[in-house]
């Protein structure tokens, strides 16, 4: 019986992975879409590969999440999947509404919800969120936005003379780079969340020694194949948002925004921090309209996708919170989690069904 729980949890855990490949495509994608830096099919398949290659480059940020979050003995298989199903529930959510929410926030708040339900305020390692999470998650976007600024500002002043021709080719050159670059940052940082949740139940189940915390190589292969499919898959709601809607963006901006993006999570990730993709691109695209001219950034979208940022957290620790106390109102254990888990599931194929009868054509740029 421990071992099919086992079973159900990773199985949500690489569902969880999969909806934050297409939930957080735009992170990486947009900015090369919107200014037609790259076809959106060709711009997806490559951020796919690069997002499966970053996966492998380091395992810091899956230990965080594995061991500086929650106290690993107060993690259960059961408070695992709760809080994969809190987080799932919260990327659909706003993914639906198209708003680039964090996928890395709705996770770890679904794990402090979920533990504080199941065993109290003591299971949650505060310190840990403080550092690791809440200080890292005000810096990066603030990092990202002022480097995009400040490069968008000398870029101007270099090549204001120039032919816009051969300008315009050259930063759409240098999105390619920095698109690739940015879906491999992405797979550093977020491809190993997934790991790192696996490896708390594989803990908690009692394959992995609570004194000796380690990722699984197969744990690593197949989160990073979770994630890439995920990101093959494409948010194109997403896309549109952080693309077209926040800015109107040049290829120097986008160039920009993608570049301080990546400095900023694969700096993260060397220290093991598990940030936000989504807030680090979304501030370096804010930065890059901003040095333009204030007016340029939509702040009406800004102030939408900032709110959405802030209620992640507490709104996928609720979900987390109340899955976990369904699963108690089922029966507990097995039973209540094999319940929703197939509830679950009905849902995603109801969602994937409805995506696929309503889904518009693929976003292109604005002329």
């Amino acid at each position: 019986m421990k071992e099919t729980l086992l079973v159900v949890v990773i199985i949500t855990a690489l569902a969880f992975d999969f909806t934050n490949g297409f939930h957080d495509t735009a992170n990486a994608v947009a900015a090369s879409i919107s200014t037609r830096a790259m076809p959106p099919r060709i711009a997806v398949t490559f951020s796919a590969i690069l997002n499966f290659v970053g996966a492998f480059i380091s395992l810091k940020v899956a230990t965080t999440i594995a061991s500086g979050i929650v106290a690993t003995s107060a993690t259960t298989t059961t408070v695992v999947f709760a809080a994969l199903l809190g987080a799932i529930a919260w990327n659909l959510v706003t993914w639906w509404l198209g708003l680039p929410s964090s996928s890395s926030h709705a996770l770890i708040g679904g794990l402090v919800g979920a533990a504080w339900a199941a065993s109290g305020a003591g299971a949650i390692q505060g310190t840990g969120i403080l550092d690791k999470v809440i200080v890292p998650a005000v810096l990066s976007p603030t990092l990202a936005f002022v480097v995009a600024w400040a490069s968008i500002i000398l870029a101007y002043r270099v090549i204001g003379r120039r032919r816009p021709g051969v300008v315009t080719r050259g930063f759409k050159l240098g999105q390619v780079l920095s698109s690739g670059v940015l879906s491999l940052s992405h797979g550093t940082n977020d491809g190993q969340k997934t790991m790192g949740v696996i490896t708390l139940a594989l803990v908690a189940e009692g394959s992995i020694s609570r004194s000796h915390v380690h990722v699984p190589t197969w744990v690593i292969i197949a989160s990073a194949s979770a994630i890439a499919f995920g990101t093959y898959a494409g948010g194109w709601r997403i896309i549109k948002t952080t693309g077209m809607r926040i800015i109107k963006m040049d290829p120097s901006q986008g160039f920009a925004a993608q570049s301080a993006g990546a400095a900023a999570i694969l700096a993260a990730s060397h220290y093991g921090f598990p940030i936000s993709t989504t807030h680090v691109i979304n501030g370096g695209v804010m930065g890059a309209g901003a040095a333009k001219r204030l007016s340029a950034v939509r702040w009406g979208v800004a102030g939408n996708i900032i709110v959405a940022w802030m209620l992640t957290l507490p709104a996928a620790a609720a979900m987390s919170a109340g899955a976990w106390a369904l699963t108690r109102a089922l029966g507990g254990g097995m039973t209540g989690s094999l319940v929703l888990f197939v509830v679950g599931l009905l849902g995603l194929l109801a969602v994937a069904l409805t995506r696929r009868m309503r889904s518009g054509p693929v976003p292109v740029a604005q002329s």
